[in-house]
């Protein structure tokens, strides 16, 4: 039996993923696949796997995860289930730290690393979704302001910019923690709003995906008016957030350049072989101009949102 990890990122359609595969856990099961998302590995399957916020982490408590986890592969199997789906962005980290620690995932290895003792070598494959890196940010930040979080300043704007990580780190991470394991890599700007894409992607082509439950767009942050109507139900000044309509672009034209360069050249690395070390996965057949962020325009991510606007939401 086959397991497969869907490692998020973030804000990158993995809550939409998720529902798409619990919507359609029948039609799974008749092509003998199963997928456990977060209600299943946050409710106590993955527990003990990460450290905990005092730096504790019992060794008992990974081991104990570790057979949790074999227990459940071998009731999978016996169940005669070809694979399994883990879907669960929380593997790699979560956007708070990254805010807090202005990094891209700067503990992925490490995590990787525990959850690689814990799946035992098991996974077929490790996906990950990667975004362009401006709209990455602007929605890690867009989503910590409806919780609370002050605007950014200037200052921590640019320290995101020109702090050292981008996503070509997180794959070489993922695949120093699962070597030999295939790391498949999926541009955001391909799966957003067809999870069925995705799953047919992460799957390698041994899925064919269900035509249900494709609609909706889950999870997604609130435009300009959303996010203006969540500062005055905190008590906070909308005023502050730039007026207008759309997506909230928290960075400047420079800042964005300098965030799209750095997103181009990941992409070119991947294109390129990524040293052996990933393979990405573009929707369209035959290859793509090098340099050149699928979907072509640079504003890609913002008309992605206003061709999406009667949808949901995306995680």
């Amino acid at each position: 039996m086959d397991i497969i990890l869907h490692v998020g990122a973030h804000r990158a359609a993995s809550t939409s993923f998720q529902r798409y595969l619990k919507v359609n856990a029948a039609a799974l099961a008749a092509q003998r696949t199963r997928a456990w998302g977060p209600q299943r590995t946050r409710a106590g399957l993955l527990r003990g796997v990460m450290p905990l916020p005092d730096g504790g982490a019992p060794a008992d408590q990974l081991a104990r995860a570790r057979g949790r986890v074999a227990l459940a592969c071998a009731a999978s199997a016996r169940a005669g289930l070809a694979r399994v789906i883990v879907s669960d962005e929380n593997m790699l980290g979560a956007p708070r730290t990254a805010l807090r620690q202005e990094r891209l995932y700067a503990d992925a290895g490490q995590r990787m690393a525990r959850f690689a003792s814990v799946f035992d070598g098991r996974p077929l494959r490790v996906a990950l979704v990667i975004r362009s890196l401006e709209w990455w940010w602007a929605s890690v930040l867009g989503y910590a302001l409806m919780r609370g979080h002050r605007l950014p300043d200037t200052a921590m704007l640019d320290r995101l910019v020109t702090q050292p990580r981008s996503w070509r780190d997180v794959v070489a991470d993922l695949a120093a923690a699962w070597p030999g394991t295939e790391i498949a890599v999926l541009p955001f700007e391909r799966v957003a709003g067809r999870p069925d894409l995705l799953l047919g992607q992460v799957t390698g082509g041994a899925v064919t995906p269900p035509l249900s439950g494709r609609e909706g767009w889950h999870n997604r942050t609130p435009s300009l008016d959303g996010l203006r109507a969540v500062l005055a139900a905190q008590g906070r000044d909308p005023s502050a957030l730039p007026g207008g309509e759309g997506r909230w672009m928290p960075f400047d034209t420079s800042q964005r350049a300098a965030l799209l360069e750095t997103y181009a050249d990941d992409l070119f690395w991947l294109r390129a072989g990524a040293d052996g070390l990933a393979r990405l996965f573009d929707e369209e057949p035959g290859p793509t101009r090098a340099g050149q962020p699928p979907g072509g325009p640079q504003d890609r991510g913002h008309s992605d949102d206003r061709q999406e606007g009667d949808m949901v939401g995306t995680g």
